[in-house]
C-alpha cells in the first residue's frame, strides 16, 4: 500500500467513496493512531491505495484534465 492522500477526515471519507466507485480498494488510517477518536472531522487521516492502482488513482484525481474548459 502507498500513501495517496493525507488530510482531514471529512475529505478522506469522500475520497474513499470516489476511489471505490472507480474500482480502487483503498484504506484509511489515522496519522496519529494514539489520538483519541473524538469525532473531529478535521482529524488528520491518510488514504492508502495498492501500489498497482496508485498511478491510475493519481490520474483520476490529480492529473491535469485536457477535456475541461
Amino acid at each position: 500500500m502507498k500513501v495517496f492522500y493525507t488530510g482531514p477526515l471529512v475529505n478522506a471519507e469522500l475520497l474513499l467513496v470516489m476511489l471505490e466507485k472507480h474500482g480502487i480498494v483503498a484504506q484509511q488510517e489515522w496519522v496519529d493512531p494514539q489520538a483519541a477518536d473524538d469525532g473531529d472531522l478535521n482529524r488528520p487521516t491518510k488514504i492508502l491505495v495498492p501500489e498497482t492502482d496508485f498511478d491510475r488513482a493519481w490520474q483520476l484525481f490529480y492529473a491535469e484534465r485536457e477535456d475541461e474548459l
